[in-house]
């Protein structure tokens, strides 16, 4: 595969799975209590951190590999978030429950960033540096919903 094809097949990707985590965020909020602003604010945060993450990952895909980004999701994530609405339907949407589903797809934008720097190790500088940064904000974001689910056991 051409150099251009593999960074927009590897960007697309993470486009991809970052829509995942921004539908499943947005999930997030409306399933949360109104009492649980924390949460609420914390959710918004994830949000709007990504979709700054998708505009900068856009840009790297017209520029690097002179295609449009992609803008869906993934069925995995698509699958994740009925199982989220399921649920809590089922167990009711209680902070751990809440954050347990925040964590397992978190888990999955952690495994797709992991990737995609395994994949990138032909890519221009600016492009590995790109999904470096962005690999460690997302870790800190899985890492901080880990320990909030933890405090709540």
């Amino acid at each position: 595969m051409e150099t251009r094809e593999k960074i927009a097949d590897v960007l697309n990707d993470l486009i991809k799975i970052n829509n995942d985590r921004i539908k499943g965020y947005q999930t997030a909020v409306e399933d949360t209590s109104w009492s649980d602003v924390d949460l609420k604010a914390l959710f918004e945060f994830y949000v709007a951190q990504t979709k700054k993450f998708n505009r900068e990952l856009s840009e790297a895909v017209a520029k690097y590999a002179g295609e449009l980004p992609d803008k869906g999701t993934t069925t995995t994530g698509k699958l994740h978030r009925i199982w989220i609405d399921l649920k809590t339907t089922i167990t009711g949407k209680d902070r751990q429950s809440i954050l347990q589903e925040c964590e397992r797809g978190e888990d999955a934008s952690k495994k797709a960033y992991n990737d995609a720097l395994g994949e990138a190790i032909d890519f221009p500088t600016e492009v590995q540096q790109l999904i470096r940064n962005q690999a460690d904000e997302q870790l800190q974001g899985h890492d901080k919903i880990r320990d909030l689910r933890d405090n709540e056991s």
